[in-house]
């Protein structure tokens, strides 16, 4: 079977610019290949934010467009199968994974199972695996018809909220009674504050703007909601733990305190699925060299009454690329806590 295919190319320097192209695709009958039909899908702002990086994170070797200055953005969603020659794999099954802007895409499913298959299409080969795998919605315990557009918009990002959850849980919340979220009211946090609403230890905290705040408190989600300007007020005298979305250097920077007070503070950063931790202090010896030092996450380069932790696990994988959330530990006259036990995120 062949079909008309048309795709939405957008310009690599200039995301602003698009143009719609046609070609025909037709599955080869020599090799085990499927035609899907693109259904629906989902654009966030997490898709712009991809393609301002462009190809330093590889977003646009997903789905090559054959024109080194023109790009197919990927985007999460739903298709049909309407062709195939891949036993296990039926026309009118569907399918939720990764897809370009486009109508069609034709896929070399490998390692095909009941709950899927993977794209082993060989540009695909040695990108990360979470985003070449569709999932077949008839075996998804999830699925539901009628949430399809809730699911391409909100779990992507959900699983990076669930395991950033599942980590602050399992450490005890690193001995905070208070927890802040910044960027309240964006899908990651909220979603992380959706999957801690019902926890008895710690009093959580959503962290936003004027104009977002009725939507945060509308949202159910938090005990409290605050406006940026009143951190500082909300950090002092009580151990908290700071999760931050927004990656606002100054909302990091530790609130004065008495000289009594002991803080801590671990900051994960992602790039190009690297992860890097920032020193606790501007006074850390190694903080000079490079937040990424070997320095840097050793007792050793602690300063002096300052209590300090990697903990490069804050930094969450929604399907592989690196999620990246700083977490400050603001510790206030309770520094008996025992100190929680950290383990590595994969």
């Amino acid at each position: 079977m062949n079909a008309q295919v048309t795709r939405l190319l957008t310009r690599k320097t200039a995301l602003g610019e698009t143009r719609l192209e046609q070609q025909r695709e037709e599955i080869s009958r020599a090799e085990p290949e499927i035609l899907a039909q693109i259904k629906s899908f989902a654009i966030t702002t997490n898709n712009i934010t991809y393609a301002a990086f462009g190809d330093s994170m590889r977003y646009w070797q997903f789905f090559p467009s054959g024109q080194p200055k023109w790009g197919q953005m990927p985007v999460w969603g739903f298709a049909d199968i309407v062709a195939s020659n891949v036993p296990g794999l039926a026309v009118g099954e569907r399918f939720y994974g990764y897809f370009p802007i486009a109508s069609h895409l034709r896929m070399r499913p490998e390692r095909v199972t009941p709950r899927g298959f993977y794209d082993g299409a060989g540009h695909r080969k040695d990108l990360t695996s979470a985003y070449n795998q569709y999932t077949r919605c008839s075996a998804d315990p999830t699925y539901a018809a009628d949430l399809e557009s809730y699911q391409m918009l909100f779990r992507p990002l959900f699983l990076t909220s669930f395991m950033l959850a599942d980590f602050l849980q399992d450490n005890g919340f690193f001995g905070a009674s208070q927890l802040i979220v910044s960027s309240a009211s964006s899908k990651t946090a909220y979603g992380t504050a959706f999957c801690l609403q019902d926890s008895e230890d710690v009093d959580l905290v959503g962290l936003t703007s004027a104009h977002h705040r009725t939507f945060v408190e509308r949202l159910g989600c938090y005990g409290r909601v605050a406006e940026y300007d009143a951190i500082s007020r909300l950090a002092v005298g009580s151990p908290t733990l700071y999760v931050d979305f927004s990656g606002d250097e100054a909302l990091r920077a530790p609130p004065s305190t008495d000289s009594s007070a002991r803080r801590s503070r671990t900051t994960a950063t992602s790039a190009r699925r690297k992860t890097r931790t920032s020193c606790a202090t501007r006074s850390c010896p190694a903080r000079s060299r490079s937040s990424s030092s070997p320095r840097c996450r050793s007792r050793n380069a602690t300063p002096t009454g300052v209590r300090r932790r990697s903990i490069d696990a804050s930094t969450t994988r929604s399907g592989g690329f690196s999620t990246g959330c700083a977490i400050r530990k603001t510790r206030g006259s309770r520094s008996s806590r025992p100190e929680a036990s950290t383990r590595r995120g994969s």
